[in-house]
């Protein structure tokens, strides 16, 4: 991913074929973090209307950030074949936070699906393989859009 320029609202970046290949596939992974999480605490009074609310509220907000991914993801106006080769990508400075929100989400839940581990996995098998991926593309992509936004 290389930033081709700054518009007026927004960043233009070209992304190779594998490289666009490799984010949409990641992006569908959307969302990672179990829903149920994170618990409040149980020294709180209203404890289960409380986590009630607050699995609602991310419901409702992880269902707007689906229906925009979708968005994205289907847009030919922001997606459009570059004349170099590979996509040019169109994206506001909003989408980019945006973005990067939903690749931290891919990249904290697979790092929950992991069991939360302190240090590096030890053993990397069938079953972790797939979470270890998405864990470290999400946090790539992260890394390399903060780099173009910070120039």
């Amino acid at each position: 991913m290389k930033l081709i320029g700054r518009v007026k609202d927004g960043l233009e970046l070209q992304l190779p074929l594998r490289e666009k290949d490799l984010l949409w596939q990641l992006l569908r992974l959307y969302p990672r973090i179990p829903s149920n999480y994170p618990r409040l605490s149980k020294g709180a009074g209203l404890q289960a209307s409380s986590q009630h609310l607050l699995e609602e509220a991310l419901a409702e907000s992880r269902g707007q950030n689906q229906h925009t991914l979708q968005t994205l993801l289907n847009d030919p106006q922001r997606l459009k074949p570059h004349e170099g080769g590979g996509w040019r990508l169109k994206l506001s400075i909003g989408d980019v936070e945006w973005l990067l929100q939903v690749l931290n989400d891919i990249r904290v839940g697979s790092w929950i699906q992991l069991g939360s581990p302190e240090s590096p996995l030890r053993v990397l098998n069938a079953d972790t393989a797939p979470d270890v991926w998405a864990m470290e593309m999400a946090g790539s992509f992260q890394m390399r859009l903060l780099e173009i936004i910070e120039g």
